[in-house]
This record gives C-alpha cells, sequence and structure tokens, in this order.
C-alpha cells in the first residue's frame, strides 16, 4: 500500500503543496485532477522519489521512499514511473525497447512477456517499427509498456494519454487499466481528462490551492460536485441559484414551468446538441436531442 502522508512541499518559501495525506491499495487506481499548476505532477515526483521531502513522509508497504539526497539513483525497482517525455531508445524497435530490461537469460519468457504487452499498447503493427519513426502517440504507448515490462507493484502515469489521438483513446485506457487491475497493480493518475478517471479511477483526489479539498469516488464527487472548479471538469454546468451547480444534461426542456430561457445559439456534440440560453441576463446550457433556433422560449426542469 502506498502512503502519503502529512507532504508539504515547496520549490521556494511558496508552497505547492499543503498537508497531503491520502493511501492506495494494492491493484486501486488514484486519479488526481486539478488546475495546471496545481501539484499534480510534483506530487507524482515526490511519490517517486525525486526531490527531498522535508515535512511529511511516503511509505510503499513498509519502505519509506526517499529522495536523491539518501538514493545515487532516483527511483525503485518495485515502481515505475511515466512521465511526459518518454526517454526512449530511438534508433531501436518497439519489441527491443519493451524488452530492453527483461532477462536475456529466459528469452521465450522475454518474448512472450513482449508480445504481451505491445497486446496492452495495441501496437502489434509496429513491433518491429524504429522508434524514431512514430508518433508523440505511439511513443507514449511505447512508453507505458516499458514501464509495465518489469511487472512494478506501482506505476505513476502523468497524463498519460495526452498525445494519443481521440481514434485510439477509449480502447487503449480499457486495455491498460484492465491489465492493471488483472496484475494487481496500483496506479496514480495525474490528468486533466475526465475520461481518464470515469469508469476507471477507483478513488478521485481534487488538489486546489495546494491542499486536497476533496477524496471520494469518481461517482460521488461527480454527482455533488462542492465548486463549480469541480463541475467544470467533468462538463457543461451552471450555476442556477436556489438549486446550486446543475450539469447541462439535468437541465430538461418541458412544456411549462418557472423556469423561463430564451436560446441563444446551438452546438452540434454528436449524440446532443448543447444549446446555450438565456436565463435571468445569463448564459446556460443545456444538452438537448435535436437544435433549436435562435430566440425560441423554452421552459426548463432540473433532474438529479
Amino acid at each position: 500500500m502506498l502512503q502519503v502522508k502529512n507532504v508539504t512541499f515547496g520549490y521556494s518559501k511558496t508552497k505547492v503543496l499543503k498537508a497531503i495525506d491520502f493511501t492506495v491499495k494494492a491493484g486501486e487506481n488514484l486519479a488526481i485532477i486539478g488546475e495546471s499548476g496545481s501539484g499534480k505532477s510534483t506530487l507524482l515526483k515526490l511519490i517517486y522519489g525525486e526531490y527531498d521531502l522535508k515535512q511529511g513522509q511516503i511509505f510503499w508497504k513498509d519502505e519509506e521512499i526517499l529522495g536523491p539526497k539518501y538514493n545515487l539513483v532516483v527511483g525503485y525497482d518495485f515502481m515505475k514511473y511515466v512521465t511526459q517525455e518518454f526517454d526512449l531508445m530511438p534508433v531501436t524497435t518497439v519489441e527491443e525497447n519493451i524488452g530492453k530490461h527483461l532477462s536475456r537469460f529466459y528469452p521465450e519468457e522475454k518474448q512472450r512477456r513482449t508480445d504481451e504487452l505491445i497486446k496492452v499498447v495495441e501496437l502489434e503493427a509496429f513491433a518491429n517499427t524504429k522508434v524514431k519513426l512514430l508518433s508523440g502517440g505511439q511513443k507514449q504507448r511505447v512508453a507505458i509498456a516499458r514501464a509495465l515490462a518489469k511487472q512494478p507493484e506501482i506505476l505513476l502515469l502523468d497524463e498519460p494519454f495526452s498525445h494519443i489521438d481521440n481514434f485510439k483513446k477509449q480502447s487503449l485506457r480499457r486495455s491498460i487499466f484492465k491489465y492493471l487491475k488483472q496484475k494487481n497493480i496500483a496506479c496514480v493518475v495525474a490528468t486533466h481528462d475526465k475520461n481518464d478517471v470515469l469508469g476507471f479511477a477507483d478513488q478521485l483526489l481534487v488538489i486546489h490551492n495546494a491542499e486536497i479539498i476533496v477524496k471520494d469516488t469518481p461517482q460521488n464527487i461527480y454527482k455533488n460536485p462542492k465548486l463549480p472548479l469541480i463541475a467544470s471538469f467533468f462538463g457543461e454546468f451552471n450555476v442556477i441559484e436556489p438549486y446550486g451547480i446543475v450539469y447541462a444534461n439535468q437541465l430538461k426542456i418541458v412544456e411549462e414551468s418557472d423556469l423561463k430561457a430564451l436560446v441563444k445559439r446551438s452546438y452540434f456534440n454528436g449524440s446532443s446538441w448543447l444549446i446555450e440560453a438565456e436565463y435571468n441576463s445569463e448564459s446556460i446550457f443545456i444538452t438537448h436531442d435535436i437544435r433549436l433556433e435562435k430566440g425560441t422560449t423554452i421552459y426548463l426542469s432540473i433532474s438529479s
């Protein structure tokens, strides 16, 4: 189990993180969200041992994670960290990159593991392609597979699908997070993308102003966002008094109600339309199944 105990950290007098405290069990997926500069990446680096802690402690099981003052080489064998900078071997193949750290004394096992991980990151067609010829998204997938090659007990991922195009993201997420569950590998993911969280994370941690403002399941946080900041992570939302935060998909157009609005614009979203309307002199957003003409008067109800 990962234990982060009362960690406070800053690069200068300004604290990037304050009194951070949480645990992650073996096989559990913890997602960390927050605005840019909120300290998500810094927290991953502290967990990996890239920086020395002055306040607080971090443990994996019974072993304390220590920084460069104590470790000549940063990192631990039981932990792998995939950053947005991939650090791959450009002139060797995908297969060679993934198998680099696997034992040559067991060639059949090495090949089996390499083939397995190439399949997990969906790069079967590029196994013999040199890394320098890959796209940024493909390199990101190689980096994830290489991190998994030696079967770490815990995996740290910083924006793991940021370079991967939408054609591959969803199936790749399913494949990787399924693999981590099967192998009982703990995972901590720092992300800006709700799709990295919903459906995959067991726990969601929100950092704001250097502190944890909420830690709960993604489902509970989605249903009860404490702040507009949190609601904005999940999608379009409105603040409608006295109802508070209301997602666009919670607003339904009905024949008659006390909530009356005037359509300003319609945006096509694929399976639905996002309707922008004026209510009490402010813009609100409604998810609807058809386009509405500008100037149309609509009445709204709020679903739970």
